[in-house]
């Protein structure tokens, strides 16, 4: 095998992090100096990435997903390991990096793609159609700070791509365009992608990264926690954000909405089998179990099942029990309720979550509590489009 053209070896990144002391303390004299403490932002990450792969980072928020890309960029510097990438790198790692307020966006297309290597007669020569890209003939003489962070990005990513790059850094940027402009981005970089260049993409569409990565690399509080296929990595993505989801299952937001009726003290997602369902195949069964106490007596309660897009939060499918219910909870009691479902889901990422109800009265009622929202990911259907998996049977009749 050919050496990565992309290493990352024990690489970290430290910043320090000051406590400082109210301003009235400091007027007054008294004891103001700061504190400082460090902060890994990344921590031991070994990675490597071979020319021509298309590679997606995952992670929460503070996962350290950006400062990987910075330190590829050479942006930032490592704290700690090495980091080496070979090949000319074009960045999108934020809105106008590069861009001169005070510049036009004519001349700002001089700068930047100047910046990332290409010679004045090669941005001559593309400078169309780099504006026609952005969509932003009207506007190219018009000084950049009059921008929209919209055309801030389509006129950066064009720039970036017309660069032809050996390697390709985007970070979430793309959520910034409309809807219409990212799919443009997107196939752009399917052509780029074919091309040879090597890709590798931070962002929280999950639909957009299993249909453009083959390779997902997750991490978790700045530690690699997965690196392997796609599908595999959004599964091991949804079991973090669900362990997370158990870790903050005393947040008080989850005590009903009634006056504490009653507050979740458990929720999870599991096959039949009782085994964590962060990653289902299409078609299993799965139940969603949720534990409440009572804080005063309930009469005529009920549940109710959500089940939703992650990346669009689009209702899937909704039911309830609310015909049938359950028997009354009374104060200081706990009850455990359970929904079975199949999922019967294309390919993709999803979430649950159950309602908690009591009638009021026979045409009133209330909700009084929620589960906290369940990811999962479903595979095994991906040529399957749509909100569910109906498994039309396609048959040719016979000639007359």
């Amino acid at each position: 095998m050919s050496a990565p053209v992309i290493a990352l070896r024990d690489a970290g990144k430290r910043y320090t992090k000051y406590d400082d002391r109210a301003m009235l303390l400091s007027a007054l004299r008294l004891r103001s100096r700061s504190t400082q403490s460090d902060l890994w932002a990344l921590r031991h990450v070994d990675l490597e990435v071979q020319e021509g792969e298309s590679v997606g980072i995952l992670g929460r928020n503070g996962a350290g997903k950006s400062t990987m890309l910075q330190m590829l960029a050479g942006v930032t510097a490592p704290s700690e390991g090495r980091v080496r990438v070979d090949g000319r790198v074009s960045p999108l790692i934020s809105v106008g990096v590069g861009f001169h307020p005070e510049l036009t966006g004519r001349e700002n297309v001089f700068v930047n793609g100047t910046i990332l290597g290409m010679s004045r007669q090669n941005i001559e020569r593309r400078f169309d159609e780099i504006v026609a890209f952005a969509e932003l003939e009207n506007f190219i003489d018009t000084p950049v700070k009059f921008y929209s962070s919209g055309m801030f990005v389509r006129l950066g990513f064009s720039v970036a791509l017309e660069a032809d790059p050996d390697i390709l850094l985007v970070d979430e940027i793309l959520a910034v365009g409309d809807f219409a402009f990212q799919l443009k981005c997107y196939e752009r970089m399917q052509q780029v992608r074919a091309r040879g260049t090597t890709v590798v993409v931070v962002s929280h569409n999950l639909g957009a990264m299993r249909t453009f990565c083959e390779r997902g690399v997750v991490l978790n509080r700045g530690q690699l926690a997965h690196d392997g296929a796609m599908f595999e990595a959004i599964g091991v993505y949804h079991g973090l954000m669900a362990l997370r989801d158990e870790e903050n299952a005393d947040d008080p937001t989850l005590v009903s909405r009634e006056e504490g009726a009653l507050e979740v003290v458990d929720a999870r997602l599991t096959t039949e089998s009782g085994e964590p369902a962060a990653h289902a195949r299409a078609g299993e069964g799965l139940v969603l179990t949720t534990t409440v106490r009572a804080h005063r007596d309930v009469d005529r309660p009920f549940v109710g099942l959500l089940i939703g897009t992650a990346d669009r939060d689009i209702c899937v499918y909704s039911d309830s029990n609310v015909a049938d219910g359950y028997p009354s909870l009374r104060a200081g009691g706990a009850q455990t309720y359970q929904v079975r479902f199949p999922a019967a889901f294309p390919t993709g990422s999803y979430t649950a979550r159950m309602t908690l109800h009591r009638h009021v009265d026979e045409y009133r009622r209330v909700q009084i509590g929620m589960s906290p929202t369940i990811s999962f990911y479903v595979t095994g259907r991906p040529l399957v489009g749509g909100l569910t998996d109906l498994r039309a049977s396609f048959t040719a009749a016979a000639e007359v």
